[in-house]
């Protein structure tokens, strides 16, 4: 299971069509299950999101946008790759969104740091069957 947060200044694009970019190119390159969807967006003013505007010599504007995942360890350099590449078409086409405004950490961790309720460790006491 990801868990997607994206930090993106209020008012500069559409929520909703992040959030269903993201999830779509999880699902094409990373191999999320189409069903696993777990996101929080939080819209923020210039006081409380705050980035180099040209950090890695790389120029972005005030519709910069951050996008963390925390996923299962264990995708290839290249799904990662093909993850980003495909994020920023995806936005690029849906919200006029420049590839430069858009920056991406993934967070990997194992498959026991998982509960998703009855205080199981659900990846670990459910079949992978049950996942999808």
């Amino acid at each position: 299971m990801p868990l997607v947060t994206v930090d993106l200044r209020k008012g500069s694009t559409d929520p909703e069509v992040v959030l269903t970019a993201v999830h779509e190119a999880l699902v094409e390159h990373l191999g999320v299950p189409e069903r696993d969807r777990f996101q929080i967006l939080t819209e923020h003013d210039a006081r409380t999101l705050r980035f180099d505007p040209s950090y890695l010599d790389i120029e972005r504007s005030e519709r910069f946008v951050l996008v963390r995942v925390t996923l299962s360890a264990g995708r290839t350099t290249e799904a990662k790759q093909a993850f980003y590449q495909g994020l920023a078409e995806l936005l690029a086409q849906r919200a006029d969104l420049r590839p430069e405004d858009l920056a991406v950490a993934l967070i990997e961790n194992t498959r026991e740091d998982w509960s998703f309720g009855r205080g199981q460790a659900s990846y670990v006491e459910l079949p992978p069957e049950a996942w999808r």
